[in-house]
């Protein structure tokens, strides 16, 4: 009986503990996987756009419409602020091709505001840059 009164708040201590990290290492892998698809996201449009841009004879804002439709479907916000380069008719081989880079402003929803709760002026979680780029050969 004296062994058990002495170990009473032993579990509350060790749930006080364990469960920041357990909290911590989830939101983490909720954070990175939504990293993750938002780059798929944007590798997929990159790939759209050079699609067109081989296969049919848009301009260029056709093109750039067609990544940020892509972006938008993809569920994806900020599709306004997201910048895409068009190159067309680059060397490429014995023939051309078209490449096709969309840069992505990715913010951390979770990560970002508890890193700034425990260290004000760290700048982990703040918003990073996603780049993706699509080469694809020219017909004809």
């Amino acid at each position: 009986m004296r062994r058990l009164r002495n170990e009473r708040g032993a579990a509350l201590i060790e749930t006080a503990v364990t469960l920041p990290l357990i909290l911590l290492v989830s939101v983490g892998i909720f954070e990175f996987g939504r990293a993750y698809q938002t780059w798929q996201v944007l590798t997929n449009a990159a790939r759209e756009g050079a699609r067109q841009a081989v296969l049919l004879d848009p301009t260029e804002d056709q093109i750039k419409t067609t990544v940020k439709n892509y972006i938008t479907d993809g569920g994806l916000p900020n599709a306004a602020t997201t910048t895409i380069t068009v190159l067309r008719n680059q060397p490429f081989g014995a023939g051309t091709a078209s490449r096709i880079t969309v840069d992505y402003p990715f913010s951390f929803m979770v990560l970002n505001p508890i890193v700034k709760l425990v260290a004000p002026t760290s700048t982990t979680g703040t918003a990073i840059t996603m780049h993706s780029t699509a080469l694809m050969r020219n017909e004809g």
